[in-house]
């Protein structure tokens, strides 16, 4: 078989593969959307949802959501930044090197449920904290921190060995040089990679089922006291996610309108997630042609 057969049948199997992956992405996306996007309106996501009557809205999960999303990379990203920060410029290579890498594949491949169900037997049961904001908040930083530490580390690792050894040669100090020359050339990739991280913690269920739990008070929007059982700023209170009341509308939702609820906040979700992704694309574009044009 000649070369020129041989690079037309790998170009056109490449080809199938991206389309039958587009293809599915479309058809899935296509249809949660287009069966959910006649059920969201402003009512719908501006009311409380209610576990018997027809007519309920989604305002207290889609609040929780980014409630515990907001806390989650609160947590999540000084650790993991510092933490890639270590690996990429400090770290020398040996059995403790090794040991924090293994750690942080080992938790980057653990599946949700297991995070979940950790989370519930440490916070919940062991420091007493029920199932609250603050418990899935802290199982989604376990759930999260490798992705942020890989994303820190490969950002240092893809910049120009020349930008430290010129700082260094400056005569700065290692810090200051990855304070004022690396982490500023990083932070595109940075940015970009906690962004679809977020957009990634948004759609968790799973670890969200055992820590956050599957209820959510009426929350009072006029008290924003963190002490009020209503408050939504009170980080002890159960949360029901987005995605976890979609998951209990599904399998033990009573309501007449359940797939009405169902179908709108799923492709509340979808829209939610499509955002962040598109968002972390234009701000790391928009960095990227910024440093562009200083240089």
């Amino acid at each position: 078989m000649s070369s020129k057969v041989t690079n037309r049948i790998a170009l056109s199997v490449i080809i199938l593969c991206a389309c039958i992956l587009v293809g599915t992405l479309a058809a899935l996306l296509g249809y949660i959307l287009v069966q959910g996007v006649t059920s969201i309106s402003w009512d719908f996501l501006t009311s409380p949802s209610s576990p018997f009557m027809a007519g309920g809205g989604i305002k207290d999960q889609l609040w929780n959501s980014l409630y515990v999303l907001i806390i989650t990379m609160i947590l999540t990203v000084p650790i993991g930044v510092c933490g890639g920060i270590y690996l990429a410029e400090y770290a020398r290579p040996g059995k403790l090197t090794s040991f924090i890498r293994s750690c942080v594949e080992v938790l980057a491949s653990l599946p949700s449920i297991v995070v979940g169900m950790f989370g519930m037997l440490i916070f919940v049961n062991y420091f007493g904290w029920r199932y609250s904001v603050l418990s899935g908040a802290l199982a989604l930083t376990v759930f999260n921190l490798p992705v942020i530490v890989r994303v820190t580390e490969d950002g240092f690792r893809s910049l120009p060995r020349h930008q430290k050894e010129g700082g260094l040669a400056l005569g700065l100090t290692h810090w200051h040089t990855i304070k004022t020359i690396l982490l500023p050339a990083a932070f595109p990739s940075i940015l970009t990679g906690i962004i679809l991280s977020a957009g990634r913690v948004f759609g968790e269920s799973a670890a969200l089922l055992f820590t956050a739990g599957l209820t959510t008070p009426n929350l009072d929007f006029t008290n924003w006291n963190p002490s009020a059982p209503n408050s939504p700023l009170n980080m002890f209170r159960s949360a029901e996610t987005l995605s976890v009341h979609i998951w209990s509308v599904n399998t033990s939702g009573i309501i007449p309108d359940i797939e009405k609820v169902a179908n709108g906040s799923a492709a509340v979700l979808v829209i939610c997630v499509l955002l962040f992704n598109l968002f972390a694309r234009a701000v790391g574009k928009m960095i990227n042609q910024k440093l562009s044009g200083r240089h």
